[in-house]
């Protein structure tokens, strides 16, 4: 039995027949997580997976769906961690995943160089300082901003965790989309695949997908637009994920 405490509920994954724990303490998994495990190239059959900044594990949750290879998520908070270690058993996947408590600045040392074939993560939006603009708790401020770890930090971790040729892929917004391509390029990641993501038609994207591979041949491919919503507020069949699962 899974203990489900206090302030607590359990919620399906968007699409999915998995389950995960959440708390209305902690900041939750958003269509940002869905999208990007849907969007990342993983191998079918096997490979080495990690997702970085993991949460409660709604990224690993999904590529499991898509994936017979190893998956590990890593998260630095030990509340979150928690969250997601109580939803693996529930999914009864803890064969498939494994989640780490533990700063990713330590998953080159924890996990060796150059181990993985896809590297994920939905990492903070905001800079550091933004945080003391916001009235919002510890946990949520670690979440969305750039508290203990900055994009380029997160960037440079996931290069290094990559094989040569392997993806690393992030969800990010729109206006760091120059940051990160200027930061792959400094660790020689080279970006491959981009999408930009739109609230609906005629609004201005409020995410960005962009995939890159470890030593890969130049070329970016800019995918058709995604748009959230149609006009009667219902989610589009461009949010529903094509891929077979396995």
């Amino acid at each position: 039995m899974v203990e489900i405490k206090p302030n607590e509920r359990v919620d399906e994954l968007f699409n999915t027949p998995l389950k995960v724990i959440q708390s209305k303490d902690y900041f939750a998994f958003s269509l940002d997580a869905v999208l990007l495990a849907n969007f990342v190239y993983v191998p079918i059959q096997r490979g080495k997976l990690i997702d970085l900044c993991t949460g409660n594990g709604a990224i690993p949750f999904i590529l499991s769906t898509r994936t017979k290879g190893e998956i590990t998520g890593i998260e630095i908070q030990q509340e979150i961690y928690d969250l997601a270690e109580r939803s693996n058993r529930l999914n009864g996947l803890d064969t498939q995943i494994n989640f780490i408590h533990d700063d990713i600045k330590n998953a080159t040392h924890r996990f060796g160089r150059h181990q993985y074939d896809v590297v994920t993560c939905n990492p903070p939006y905001f800079k550091k300082e933004q945080a003391r603009d916001q009235n919002i708790n510890e946990h949520v401020a670690i979440a969305r901003h750039e508290i203990h770890i900055t994009l380029e930090d997160v960037i440079t971790i996931s290069s290094s965790l990559v094989k040569q040729n392997g993806k690393v892929a992030l969800v990010h917004r729109p206006e760091r989309l120059v940051e990160m391509i200027t930061f792959m390029k400094k660790v020689d990641l080279e970006p491959k695949r981009c999408q930009f993501v739109h609230p609906k038609q005629g609004k201005p994207a409020n995410m960005v997908l962009i995939e890159a591979a470890y030593k890969g041949k130049p070329g970016l491919k800019v995918l058709p637009p995604i748009h959230v919503y149609d006009d009667k507020g219902h989610y589009t069949k461009e949010v529903w994920p094509s891929n077979e699962r396995v």
